[in-house]
């Protein structure tokens, strides 16, 4: 079997885009079509990460890394940038965000030694390099892409905000924040003319306070959620299972029946 190289990688890019005898799919790509590729190749390696499928792992980081190639490939043809520019400029940015591994003074000592100077330090850089990139940025919350799951969106919001001392620092009005943005979605839901808009609104507090108590208690509300989800998921088909053998469809059950066998299927399978 022959042996590849990053260069040979690079190569094979620049084959699939030549305008001449390239692959018709990749010849027609641009930056904006690619963004649903990249999207799905990056879920692709977080689900085998998930399912500890680490024997698949480098065919999907090849997948993911084959995005940032065919990027690269975009830029070169611009005369934008090209893949050493994408490799120059991560090397920088790791080197200048830890000081406290690269940056050594004549004795050979880190100038950052705990986890709180570390992180503050690293808040810093990344708020001069967003002035550097915007002069105008004037906001923590400046370089926070829209286009962000509406999960991590919320959570990277609140930890910019609370990198800067705008968090609270007890769990107990972490909660009851949630519990204030439920009684005002009760107080929607029960106006004589509930109006849809503002109960979207409601409930999208809701949903932000909850990440809130999620991003306090030092987890990750997307992997909170999947988790959630697998668990019903799973819960679910074995409800579907015991109407089956039962002879039953669940349209044509009680909720009462429902509920019975969803409590039988979760004490069996927790």
């Amino acid at each position: 079997m022959k042996s590849y190289s990053l260069d040979d990688l690079l190569g094979i890019m620049a084959a699939l885009r030549d305008p001449a005898s390239g692959c018709p799919w990749d010849q027609k790509q641009d930056f904006v079509s690619m963004v649903p590729h990249t999207l799905e190749e990056a879920y692709e390696v977080a689900d085998t990460v998930a399912r500890n499928a680490l024997n698949e792992l480098p065919n999907e980081l090849g997948d993911l890394l084959f995005q940032v190639v065919f990027y690269a490939q975009l830029g070169k043809e611009q005369a934008l940038f090209d893949f050493n520019d994408v490799v120059q400029a991560v090397s920088e940015k790791l080197i200048r965000r830890h000081p406290h591994v690269f940056a050594r003074n004549e004795l050979g000592e880190a100038g950052l030694t705990t986890e709180a100077e570390i992180k503050a330090n690293w808040e810093a850089t990344k708020a001069q390099e967003r002035q550097q990139l915007d002069a105008s940025a004037t906001s923590a919350l400046d370089d926070i892409p829209r286009n962000l799951p509406a999960l991590t969106r919320a959570n990277k919001i609140q930890k910019r905000c609370s990198a800067v001392g705008f968090d609270w620092q007890a769990l107990a009005p972490v909660l009851d924040k949630i519990y204030e943005e439920l009684d005002e979605v009760m107080a929607e839901l029960k106006d004589p003319q509930p109006d849809n808009a503002r109960i979207a609104d409601e409930l999208g507090d809701v949903l932000f306070a909850c990440v809130n108590l999620v991003r306090h208690l030092k987890q990750d509300p997307e992997a909170v959620l999947r988790g959630a989800n697998d668990k019903f998921e799973r819960r679910f088909r074995g409800v579907e299972q015991a109407l089956q053998q039962h002879g039953k469809r669940s349209q044509d059950c009680s909720q009462e029946e429902l509920d019975a066998y969803w409590r039988q299927v979760k004490a069996e399978l927790g």
